[in-house]
C-alpha cells in the first residue's frame, strides 16, 4: 500500500501539471478569484480584530467581494474553451456580462450602504 505522503505528493505534482498546461487568460481570471476572497478574508480579520461597528459597511464590503469572486469564476467558465456548455457563446459576450453584472452587483451594494 503506497504512503499517504506519496499520494499526496503526486496529487500536488499532477494538478501542478495540469494548471501548466492552463491559458493565461484563465490564469489571470484565477488571480482575481484569489484576490478578492483574499480581501473578504481580511475584511472579516479585521472586523474580527477591531470589531463590527458600522455592520452594514462590513456585510457590503463582504458581499462585494464574494460576489465578485463568484461572478469572475462565472467568467472562468464561460471563458474556458474546454467546456463545452458555452462552446457557441465568444469571449467578448462573456466579458460583457460580467461587466453587468459587476455593476448590477455594485449598485445593489452602493444601494445597501444607505
Amino acid at each position: 500500500m503506497a504512503k499517504p505522503t506519496n499520494d499526496a505528493q503526486l496529487l500536488i505534482q499532477s494538478l501542478r501539471k495540469a494548471y501548466a498546461a492552463t491559458p493565461t487568460n484563465l490564469k489571470i481570471i484565477d488571480l482575481y478569484v484569489v484576490y478578492a476572497v483574499a480581501t473578504a478574508l481580511i475584511q472579516v480579520g479585521y472586523m474580527a480584530i477591531v470589531g463590527s461597528f458600522p455592520f452594514n459597511s462590513f456585510l457590503s464590503g463582504v458581499l462585494s467581494c464574494v460576489g465578485t469572486a463568484v461572478l469572475a469564476v462565472c467568467l472562468r467558465i464561460q471563458v474556458n474553451k474546454d467546456n463545452k456548455e458555452f462552446k457557441d457563446l465568444p469571449p467578448e459576450r462573456a466579458f460583457a456580462d460580467f461587466i453587468l453584472c459587476n455593476l448590477v452587483l455594485h449598485l445593489v451594494i452602493m444601494n445597501f450602504l444607505g
